[in-house]
């Protein structure tokens, strides 16, 4: 992960310590072998959906901090991944000196990386969409994004795998629109469903 640029971010927050000690935990998050998509290097993928989306500077801030804390506690099929995200991201925030307006804020939207509903605030769209962009990229790397999700439940077998995937899946193809911004929507509204459905009609084992 980029340390600079989280240093930068920390600085721009107002916190005045535990920055080295706050980036090494994260890394060492991000970094745990059970993990095979939700790693650093999905947190730089969204930071470059991030950078490429249109908005303002405090929104940014806030939204960047949420994602390099909102898969900070993950465990596959967990219910309370988010919450447990949260929760640490407002302790480490807070034992920094950031205020806590701003930490709670932080927590709200890591929250809404559940993806229960379509989040209603400009903040939460723009998150929610970034960390969603994946399914609309090209049919490869929604591919390999597939395979690294199946590789983190790999203690579950086939057709329990396929059937809790496939309830995951058409949820989103149910929204509409799925993507909740307008620049997202240009970008990946279209792409995701094809992707989605293919994924849907695509045989055991394929």
């Amino acid at each position: 992960m980029n340390q600079r640029r989280f240093l930068q971010l920390w600085s721009r927050l107002g916190a005045t310590r535990q920055s080295a000690e706050t980036f090494a935990q994260l890394s060492a998050a991000y970094g745990e072998p059970h993990r095979a998509y939700h790693t650093a290097e999905h947190i730089r993928d969204c930071l470059q959906q991030l950078d490429a989306a249109p908005s303002h500077d405090r929104e940014r801030d806030l939204v960047e901090t949420a994602i390099w804390f909102h898969d900070l506690v993950y465990h596959p099929g967990a219910p309370d991944n988010e919450a447990r995200s949260a929760a640490a991201a407002g302790r480490m925030l807070a034992d920094a000196g950031v205020s806590s307006e701003f930490v709670a804020e932080v927590g709200r939207l890591i929250l809404l990386t559940r993806h229960l509903d379509p989040p209603a605030d400009s903040r939460g769209r723009l998150l929610c969409d970034v960390d969603l962009s994946i399914l609309g990229r090209a049919p490869a790397q929604f591919a390999e994004f597939e395979r690294r999700i199946r590789a983190e439940y790999a203690r579950v077998p086939e057709p329990e795998y396929r059937a809790g995937r496939a309830q995951v899946l058409q949820r989103f193809l149910d929204r509409r629109p799925l993507y909740v911004t307008s620049y997202f929507r240009d970008r990946y509204e279209a792409p995701a469903r094809l992707n989605l459905q293919d994924a849907l009609r695509r045989p055991a084992g394929a």
